[in-house]
């Protein structure tokens, strides 16, 4: 993981489960993490523990669904580290419900964060990476990047969005910048909480979110997706429990 020690990484959704867990990971391999989010509290225990155990963190309050804010976010993480060389879209919300649901609200939440969240994201970054000709974007999609079933329609159509938007970018830019997605199945994070729906939110807590992978392994991908050498680019992780065959 040489490659990724002194590197400067910027993390949105970095208050908790897999943004969190990204954080204390590739800060725990020598890089300097920026944290991102709208739950600042959340944001000063997490750099705090970093700093408390040897390592580089700074955070920032971010609403990625504001382009300013999340331009702000780049401007902080240089004033405070002097540039940025990986930024970590993860921010993303998942309030299931099935289309006659007519949760129009929510569709238009998930819109704003999953796919222009990460949109803010590329146009905050990329002029970074392009005035130095170096840098990586890694994308936290999810396994309904490719798969879409009832009550899920609308958040898979935002990953399926999102693996476009990304595999777009990797053929447009420089060979000297990487794009990656990491598409986590289940695994433990507060995303189910987003669910407005009582019933179906114990549905897909009791049916579908079990067995599920601990936050610490969607970092352990994105620390060996960041840990390449330069000339190589992982394009895709797909990353599932074991026991989740289904989707």
């Amino acid at each position: 993981m040489e490659n990724i020690k002194g590197k400067v990484i910027a993390i949105t959704g970095a208050s908790s489960g897999i943004g969190e867990a990204i954080a204390r990971h590739l800060s725990s391999l020598g890089a300097k993490v920026a944290l991102g989010a709208r739950r600042v509290d959340k944001l000063e225990a997490i750099a705090n523990d970093i700093l408390k155990n040897g390592g580089e963190a700074v955070y920032k309050e971010l609403d990625v669904t504001k382009s300013e804010d999340v331009k702000d976010f780049v401007k902080f993480v240089i004033t405070e580290f002097d540039t940025v060389d990986v930024f970590i879209n993860n921010a993303g919300l998942m309030p299931l419900s099935m289309i006659n649901a007519y949760e129009v609200e929510e569709w238009h939440k998930m819109i704003d964060v999953n796919i222009k969240g990460v949109l803010h994201g590329i146009a905050a970054a990329l002029p970074v990476f392009e005035e130095k000709d170096s840098g990586q974007f890694v994308n936290i999609t999810s396994v309904g990047d490719r798969w879409v079933g009832p009550t899920s329609t609308v958040y898979s159509a935002t990953k399926f969005a999102v693996r476009a938007i990304s595999d777009g970018l990797r053929q447009e830019v420089s060979k000297n910048i990487r794009v990656t997605i990491v598409a986590p199945g289940a695994t433990e994070s507060e995303l189910a909480e987003t669910i407005s729906d009582p019933a179906l939110k114990k549905m897909a807590v009791e049916q579908f979110r079990t067995n599920l992978l601990p936050a610490s392994a969607i970092a352990k991908a994105v620390a060996y997706a960041v840990s390449q050498p330069t000339d190589v680019d992982v394009n895709e992780l797909v990353v599932r429990p074991t026991a989740q065959k289904s989707f």
